[in-house]
């Protein structure tokens, strides 16, 4: 498909006009001048929320067909393979199809698995094998919905305006997807069943995906080449390759990106283990801590990023916006060393809000970085290289955590998570010559 397309809304190389409005509204919510973004915005809100439901509901689901801590695992790794497996080929069609249409043919997968997992667990006949299912096929459309996201954004808000919305959805995901969503999930199986929660996460969805209707479409910008009208299978997958590795190429010759790719893949795989796997162990046999206390981790984690992405959203764009992004990254794990030499849960749930702000509060330059510096032909399939790299390291990560710490020390663990993070990005920087490059690429607004 190519930009022949066309729409009543922008276009891509027609941002909004901003209207009068403009200054009677803060920073952050400076976006909701456009009527697009007020609709996108809803149906994040909508299906965030659902997604919170869904996560857990799940679990209560698989409690409740007498599922097992392995059952629960199966279910929890297709839904990961189900993301990894497709994806970079989500980059490539997020670059040749209307972004709107693959937001919402995968809303639309998602809200069918929610509702058929519903529906079968009130007519009680949910098996595992559903779940599996559901969950890998959810996965993948979440693999295509990423960078069709991502790719979209800037189609629909100008450049000033793009700070403010990755500030906004960055408080979003951890407000209502980690903690609304969830609590509300937790309060409905408690009161009624797994089955109802499965409804109300079905329900949010839908309601999102009538909120993304609404969106105008825009074009995809991006001129193809010029290719036979019936490829093939054979050229269809040379054509998605060729696409790939375009991605790719561009990558490794771009410096902040490359390097900043690199560094991000180092600190997950040294600080997600620690952070999902180790951290209830310590506060369980080194603490003496529950269930309870870890939940408040978790959520001083979110609320950390809930506050870091609304006040860089609030802000202008920095000057040295590489060089702060990046060490806000690597500098921000030393609260790891507070976790692992903690003598009270308080003192892992004052890390857990740093960790969790200055974890945060990059991924918004981040999001708006890619936005602007990536030409509009790659940003599909860079915004999925982005994602690969976020996801790919993780099960890694996790599977080596325990036997590191036993190994080690859960002391020593957590201090190479509270190190190595900040040494690499130092690293980065410098090597890279990031402090030159954005010079040499002010990011006003």
């Amino acid at each position: 498909m190519t930009d022949q397309l066309t729409s009543p809304g922008p276009s891509p190389t027609e941002p909004p006009r901003p209207v009068p409005l403009r200054r009677s509204l803060p920073r952050v919510l400076a976006p909701f001048r456009h009527a697009s973004y007020r609709r996108l915005g809803a149906a994040l809100l909508l299906t965030s929320f659902g997604g919170g439901v869904w996560a857990v509901a799940l679990v209560w689901e698989v409690i409740r067909i007498g599922g097992s801590a392995t059952d629960l695992s199966v279910v929890s790794t297709a839904g990961a393979i189900g993301v990894l497996v497709p994806a970079l080929l989500g980059g490539v069609v997020a670059d040749r199809v209307p972004q709107k249409l693959i937001l919402l043919v995968t809303t639309t997968v998602e809200l069918a698995g929610m509702a058929t997992v519903a529906a079968l667990s009130f007519a009680d006949l949910t098996q595992l094998w559903h779940l599996a299912v559901v969950a890998v096929t959810t996965g993948m459309a979440m693999a295509f919905y990423s960078p069709a996201y991502s790719a979209w954004l800037p189609a629909l808000v100008p450049e000033e305006d793009l700070l403010a919305v990755n500030g906004f959805e960055g408080m979003v995901r951890p407000t209502i997807g980690q903690a609304a969503g969830p609590a509300v999930a937790g309060i409905v199986v408690g009161a009624a069943s797994s089955s109802a929660a499965l409804g109300v996460a079905a329900a949010a969805y839908l309601a999102g995906l009538l909120a993304l209707a609404l969106v105008p479409l825009t074009a995809v910008r991006r001129e193809l080449p010029s290719e036979p009208a019936e490829l093939g299978v054979g050229g269809a997958v040379s054509s998605a390759l060729r696409d790939m590795r375009e991605g790719f190429a561009y990558m490794v010759r771009t410096p902040w990106l490359l390097a900043t790719l690199l560094f991000a893949s180092v600190m997950v795989l040294v600080i997600m283990g620690p952070l999902e796997v180790l951290v209830p162990f310590l506060i369980k046999d080194d603490l003496g801590g529950d269930a309870g206390d870890h939940a408040l981790v978790m959520a001083a984690f979110g609320i950390g990023g809930a506050v870091g992405s609304l006040v860089v959203g609030s802000l202008p764009m920095p000057r040295r916006y590489l060089t702060v992004m990046n060490l806000l990254w690597g500098l921000g794990c030393l609260p790891f060393l507070l976790v692992g030499f903690a003598t009270a849960v308080w003192q892992v749930v004052v890390a857990s809000l740093l960790i969790g702000a200055t974890f945060a509060a990059p991924m918004v330059i981040w999001g708006t970085l890619l936005q602007r510096r990536v030409p509009p032909a790659l940003l599909g399939r860079v915004a999925s290289l982005d994602f690969f790299v976020s996801i790919s390291l993780m099960p890694i990560s996790m599977a080596v955590a325990g036997p590191v710490a036993e190994l080690i020390g859960l002391k020593a663990t957590f201090a190479i998570a509270a190190v190595v993070p900040g040494v690499v990005a130092i690293l980065a920087v410098l090597l890279a010559r990031l402090p030159a490059d954005e010079i040499a690429h002010p990011l006003r607004d």
